[in-house]
């Protein structure tokens, strides 16, 4: 079923558990257009595998995912088409993790920024190592904070400590992470896997009709956000391309990738 995955996403059966791994350690588990699009496309599969009771998404190497990876980002600059597909891709992501049924464990190993920070806090619940952050880096770069914290965060925290950390782009350590409710605690490192599998494990012999529904009416909150909020943020996210901020971001990262 999962056989003709790239090989930068992993699934992993522990029992009636998928481990889903994020496997581009090289690049920080970035978003890769073959990562992006496998991860659009494996949550109908898992969805489809009987024996599937909980998710665990984690990262390989030192960091959950750094978000989109720089050649993409030139691209998107440079290509039109590949940034209005880049666009449609993000909301096809954020719709099929919204509308999976079964409960999603995040186990944030380390950095999560960008669309990798949108990712862990669109997961159900978030267990985070000790010495991990999550960071909404949109804005810094000079994108409007389209696919993410723009449309979840005021969903979970104060929308004044929304607003800081998006306009701000600043760096949110686990242990505030977890004060603000964008994360549910902080694990010990060597704990982390062990810890959200044990947890996995536990919803998974939950009564599945029961959890599985639970989840399918909360997450109505976070799908009437997205419908609200994810057409015009989108949209503004793709002008930011136009703009000259935009434009200085792309020479800084093409001056980086060319030494």
């Amino acid at each position: 079923m999962y056989d003709d995955l790239p090989s930068e996403l992993l699934v992993e059966a522990d029992g009636p558990v998928r481990v889903l791994t994020l496997n581009n350690p090289e690049q920080l588990n970035a978003f890769i257009d073959p990562l992006h699009e496998a991860m659009i496309g494996v949550w109908s599969r898992l969805a489809a595998d009987p024996g599937c009771r909980a998710v665990v998404l984690t990262g390989a190497g030192r960091a959950f995912s750094a978000g989109g990876n720089i050649p993409g980002f030139i691209r998107d600059y440079e290509d039109p088409e590949h940034r209005r597909a880049s666009l449609r891709a993000a909301r096809r992501l954020v719709d099929e993790m919204l509308s999976f049924h079964i409960p999603v464990i995040a186990a944030v190993n380390g950095p999560a920024v960008g669309l990798g920070c949108s990712v862990a806090v669109l997961c159900d619940l978030v267990l985070i190592s000790q010495d991990a952050y999550i960071a909404d880096t949109h804005v810094s770069i000079g994108l409007v904070a389209g696919d993410g914290g723009a449309m979840s965060w005021p969903l979970m925290t104060s929308l004044l400590k929304a607003k800081e950390y998006l306009f701000t782009g600043d760096r949110i350590p686990a242990a505030e992470a977890v004060a603000l409710g964008l994360a549910n605690r902080t694990v010990e490192p060597a704990r982390l896997q062990e810890e959200a599998r044990a947890l996995a494990h536990r919803i998974a012999g939950q009564p599945p009709q029961a959890v599985q529904e639970t989840k399918r009416a909360v997450n109505l909150h976070l799908q009437q956000a997205a419908n609200l909020v994810l057409p015009f943020a989108l949209a503004a996210e793709g002008e930011s391309f136009a703009t000259d901020d935009i434009r200085k971001t792309i020479e800084k990262f093409k001056a980086r990738e060319s030494r």
